[in-house]
């Protein structure tokens, strides 16, 4: 059997932090939990059923431009991970798209039964960080959290994402895709900030 891990990165005193493709019908039940949160309303999946979520991933999953990840720690479920082409995305209607850039969307798990871990945050972007900037080989990542999401915007500039402006998604209202649209600040991260000499 293949390796199904993409990127695979050890942290002394946090773990090891695995990504892979994330399967829309295997993996729909932990994500469905994540999303039908109220703490994850900003990722837009609030009221969905478990089948519409792994739908919205299997349409994905057959896409050139997006991708998601499942990432865990330890083999245990933290994170889903978005990467996406800024190109093929509506955000390339918001900005000036350079060459090597990389759209992410993040939504971390709740703290779970361990509770809270002080860095938790920091050690998954981090990883996120050098998988799509080092393993992927880009030059830029593109954010653009809701403008209301003021923790996980917060989070980035932490990191050392720079602000770029608040902008307006379009709505996107297609046959396979709706998406509403969105107030958003957009943050940039370069290799050389994130990885410096």
């Amino acid at each position: 059997m293949t390796d199904p891990y993409v990127y695979e990165e050890k942290t002394e005193g946090f773990g090891t932090v695995r990504i892979r493709p994330l399967d829309a019908e295997a993996d729909a039940e932990v994500v469905h939990g994540w999303v039908s949160e109220e703490r994850a309303v900003f990722w837009g999946m609030n009221g969905l059923t478990r089948d519409q979520v792994a739908e919205i991933y299997a349409h994905m999953a057959g896409l050139d431009s997006h991708h998601a990840h499942l990432v865990e720690l330890d083999g245990e479920p933290v994170a889903v991970l978005q990467t996406y082409e800024p190109s093929e995305d509506r955000v390339s209607e918001c900005y000036e798209v350079e060459p090597g850039d990389i759209g992410v969307h993040v939504l971390i798990a709740p703290a779970g039964e361990r509770g809270a871990r002080p860095g938790w945050s920091a050690a998954l972007l981090r990883a996120f960080t050098s998988y799509v900037l080092v393993g992927r080989d880009r030059r830029r990542v593109v954010v653009d959290p809701d403008v209301r999401n003021e923790k996980a915007l917060a989070r980035f500039l932490r990191h050392g994402f720079e602000p770029g402006p608040v902008v307006t998604l379009p709505e996107i209202d297609l046959p396979d895709v709706y998406l509403p649209e969105k107030t958003a600040q957009l943050a940039f991260l370069t290799r050389e900030v994130a990885f410096p000499g």
